[in-house]
């Protein structure tokens, strides 16, 4: 086990988004979080990174461990930086040379398929794919163990998610990651996940192993989500 909730609660004024809620993640595995829009699930993620604090509950997980990688790598990366700026921001917390950062950029970025000679480019100059490659190199600078992916390919075209989603299996291996995945995309999620939780009114109310999901889902709920998905994409 690596993270731990247990019994979390955040309320927005009369709506309480997470309800109650617990969830283990075990060292290694993809985890997918999927529920409507609303259902709590992105709230559930800004919780476990500290972006928002929780009413009730605990969250256990090693201090800086988490990451997160958001919908929308423009947005995410502050356009007024270049490259080299964006990325030295995960180093705020490590004692490296600018030597030592330098080496690290290179790595990281190699590993997400980029080159060095992008560092003095703004992110206007990159495509949609390139700015999430650069939005998860940023993540992995920090060392994490756990990367949550909140809706990370769901802002990209069809041929781009599944670069995207080619480089998270390769760099999990590369790195020893544990990947929380939140989307939308069933597809997407059937090939990505190892577990599925299931989310609604801010509770996970199903969780198991991905087949079990897919091929045998107990609730009612689930059943008509996988369904609405399938039938929409079809």
């Amino acid at each position: 086990m690596i993270l731990q909730v247990s019994n979390l609660v955040k309320s927005f004024g009369a709506v309480r988004a997470v309800d109650g809620l617990s969830l283990t993640v075990t060292q290694g595995e993809n985890l997918c979080i999927i529920g409507e829009s609303g259902c709590g699930k992105s709230t559930l993620a800004k919780l476990m990174v500290g972006l928002l604090k929780s009413d009730k509950g605990t969250i256990d997980v090693e201090k800086g461990a988490l990451q997160m990688v958001f919908q929308d790598p423009y947005s995410s990366l502050d356009p007024l930086w270049t490259v080299r700026s964006i990325l030295k921001e995960a180093f705020c917390r490590q004692k490296l040379s600018s030597g030592q950062q330098q080496a690290r950029m290179q790595e990281v970025l190699e590993a997400v398929g980029l080159s060095a000679q992008m560092l003095n480019r703004f992110p206007h100059e990159f495509s949609g794919g390139e700015r999430q490659r650069i939005a998860i190199a940023r993540a992995l600078l920090a060392n994490p163990k756990i990367l949550i992916l909140d809706e990370a390919v769901s802002s990209l075209d069809v041929l781009v998610q599944k670069q995207i989603i080619d480089l998270l299996m390769d760099i999990k291996r590369r790195f020893n990651l544990t990947y929380i995945f939140i989307s939308h995309n069933l597809r997407v999620v059937r090939r990505f996940s190892d577990r599925i939780a299931v989310m609604h009114q801010g509770k996970i109310i199903e969780i198991g192993a991905c087949d079990a999901i897919f091929d045998h889902p107990q609730q009612a709920y689930t059943r008509q989500l996988i369904k609405a998905a399938f039938d929409y994409q079809l």
